[in-house]
């Protein structure tokens, strides 16, 4: 039996609301779902409430999942644009949500070499949530900077700008430790 038969048998049976299904499917995928649920959130309280809501929202719509995509794709697209919305619903307040610093070129990306990746991960946790938003969305979740100011509300310039400075606060961060 291929995982992907397993994955239909699995979807199958969330669709016709077996309990033990859904456990199955949230056991399989909670774990990274709550990692790009902190990632985007600064807080973890408020990171596992996301995912639960998210999980929530997968079972009452699973009716619609049409397989198109991955299982965990389309769980994933829940789990992000709940983020977003808990951060829209925020009204994040960020270092310049305009387009000020358009003219910022964006910058080469570096071999750049850290030997801690705790260190790394501590420093995203500390950007300012406009910054940690774009940088998640671009550096972690693969969404171009178009996408990205659709997705916020910003201009394509702003997002840019927000990324590569927060680029410069993690380096910041992380050399001052």
């Amino acid at each position: 039996m291929t995982l992907d038969i397993q994955q239909n048998d699995l979807v199958m049976r969330c669709k016709r609301g077996e309990r033990n299904a859904q456990f199955a499917l949230y056991h399989q995928y909670s774990k990274a779902m709550y990692n790009i649920c902190r990632r985007m959130l600064y807080d973890h309280m408020e990171a596992e409430d996301v995912l639960q809501n998210s999980f929530v929202d997968v079972f009452t719509k699973i009716r619609s999942f049409r397989g198109e995509s991955t299982i965990g794709a389309w769980i994933k697209r829940i789990v992000i644009n709940n983020c977003i919305n808990q951060i829209k619903k925020k009204k994040i307040k960020t270092d310049a949500w305009d387009d000020r610093f358009a003219d910022i070129p964006e910058e080469e990306e570096e071999n750049y070499r850290v030997e801690d990746i705790e260190n790394v991960k501590r420093a995203i946790r500390e950007l300012p949530e406009g910054y940690r938003a774009v940088f998640s969305l671009y550096a972690m979740e693969g969404y171009d900077h178009q996408e990205i100011g659709k997705i916020l509300g910003v201009s394509e310039a702003t997002s840019k700008s927000q990324y590569s400075r927060a680029k410069k606060k993690i380096r910041q961060i992380v050399n001052a430790r």
